[in-house]
């Protein structure tokens, strides 16, 4: 159960942070010179279902831990 628990901490905080990161940073640059452009793409759907599983699995780990 240990095992479990720490995986599922381990993915939930792996795909919150990767959501937000994928939600906040810039992606994609163009740079011509005195030019310099970047897209921000913000959050979509996928981002957010990305942030929602790694919440849940976060609180199923919590929950697991509990329970011994």
């Amino acid at each position: 159960m240990k095992i479990l628990k720490l995986i599922l901490v381990i993915a939930g905080a792996v795909l919150v942070g990767f959501g937000l990161y994928t939600g906040f940073v810039p992606q994609e640059v163009l740079d011509n010179g005195s030019i310099a452009v970047s897209i921000k793409k913000g959050l979509n759907d996928q981002t957010l279902g990305m942030i929602g599983l790694g919440v849940v699995a976060l609180i199923a780990g919590a929950f697991l831990g509990s329970s011994n």
